[in-house]
């Protein structure tokens, strides 16, 4: 856990630098989205701070790359076990900050921090080289994999808070830092990219989306409706994966749009430690005008408004009616090329449409500047693999979502992202290969 001294009124965050938690001489402050009050706060670091933090990782990066695999495994399994002993107090700690509920952040967020640790605790012990000989030369090729970056041990993994046009800026732009792996807004990955262009970093960017679900007339809606609806609202539709176009054949629309608007509106908005809450709060309270703005600008677009914001009432207690709370909102009868249809919301808003056939529907659904995720609902098989295969997102889930392998890619198209993530994928982005020739 963080190191967080308790002065007064609010909690102070302090940076983590060569194994050494640090005060900062400027903070600013962290709201509790559940309550929409400061309860902490976070250092408003500089360039000082980051170079400060380089500077740490450089000096620890020689003893720590020469470690072998299994020493590397070791620690990083030790990661594994320190997050599951104190579960509950990162899972508290994420709940409070982020506004998520306590149960999604419990049996989700934590959990799979440490499954992440422990699947390439296991990856890196069994990567292989390549080795070609060229007898006729007298000569053999062989390659090794070298770090780029850093891991553990005191200065390994320095932690500096702060805002991206200080803090950030100063970290893209440092020369010691050989790549960048980023995960955000596509406006800010343009900015990075500038940035870092003229030190030539490896990028690996996972950026926004604005995912289409498909559903065909044989599509079985006992489990596509709440799936939908999970992937519509889970973690108050902040999830860069989130479903916020549904596109649905004609000949099931109405029935499937009434019965989904009846299970959005059971999906229960409440305080983070309501255990029997679906969603939380959101993140803060400039993101929820922004999505609650762009309800307006549905209406505005002739959209209509069939549950959640401004058309149905939100309970909660009095001490959280000052939080950032929004409840499920589904709208219909926009057209593609309005707003909602168009850009990234990130919030508890979907947007569900007719469609004719399958040429259509890939067309309409590929025709947005983001290709991140998709899912397609169908029992015809043949027709699962075509639309796949032309949908433009990086991941395709089809008669479910959200289930992934770690060992497979991870990332988008187009606006969504530049590079992959996975366990082979983020092997060869954080190691540099060489190619060594021995003349015999």
């Amino acid at each position: 856990m963080p190191n967080i001294a308790d002065q007064r009124t609010h909690l102070m965050l302090e940076n983590y630098i060569g194994g050494k938690f640090l005060p900062c001489t400027k903070y600013v402050d962290a709201y509790d989205p559940s309550v929409g009050e400061v309860y902490c706060k976070v250092p408003d670091s500089d360039k000082e701070e980051v170079d400060a933090a380089v500077k740490a990782a450089k000096e620890a990066f020689p003893a720590w790359s020469c470690k072998s695999p299994q020493e590397r495994s070791q620690v990083l399994n030790k990661l594994a076990d320190l997050i599951d002993a104190h579960r509950e107090e990162f899972a508290q700690a994420e709940s409070k900050d982020q506004g998520k509920t306590l149960t999604y952040a419990r049996t989700v967020d934590i959990p799979r921090s440490s499954y992440n640790f422990r699947f390439f605790a296991s990856s890196i012990l069994h990567h292989t080289t390549e080795c070609t000989q060229m007898d006729h030369m007298g000569c053999m090729h062989y390659t090794v994999r070298t770090p780029v970056g850093v891991g553990v041990p005191a200065g390994v993994v320095n932690v500096v808070f702060g805002t991206g046009p200080k803090a950030g800026e100063a970290l893209v732009s440092h020369p010691d830092v050989p790549l960048i792996s980023f995960t955000g807004s596509t406006a800010t990955a343009q900015r990075i990219t500038q940035q870092s262009a003229p030190y030539c970093k490896r990028l690996s960017m996972e950026l926004g989306g604005k995912n289409p679900a498909i559903v065909f007339e044989d599509a079985n809606l006992d489990e596509c409706i709440p799936t939908t609806v999970s992937s519509s609202f889970s973690n108050q539709g902040e999830i860069c994966l989130c479903t916020s176009r549904i596109f649905v054949q004609k000949g099931i629309f109405n029935e499937f749009l009434q019965r989904f608007v009846e299970a959005a509106r059971k999906w229960k908005t409440g305080v983070p430690l309501d255990a029997t809450a679906n969603m939380g709060a959101l993140i803060s309270k400039e993101h929820l005008e922004k999505v609650k703005g762009y309800v307006t600008i549905a209406q505005t677009e002739g959209g209509k408004v069939l549950c959640g914001e401004g058309v149905s009432s939100l309970d909660l207690p009095v001490k959280n009616q000052t939080g950032y709370f929004m409840l499920p909102t589904v709208i219909t009868g926009v057209a593609d090329e309005s707003r909602c249809m168009q850009e990234e919301i990130f919030g508890p808003v979907t947007c569900v449409v007719p469609f004719e056939n399958e040429e259509e529907v890939i067309q309409r659904a590929n025709n947005v500047k983001y290709g991140l995720g998709a899912t397609v609902w169908s029992r015809d098989v043949g027709r699962v693999h075509r639309v796949a295969k032309k949908l433009q997102a990086g991941m395709v889930w089809t008669n479910c979502w959200l289930i992934r392998d770690l060992s497979l890619p991870f990332g988008g198209m187009k606006f969504s992202g530049v590079g992959r993530e996975g366990g082979k994928d983020s092997f060869e982005f954080f190691t540099e290969v060489k190619t060594i020739t021995i003349k015999h």
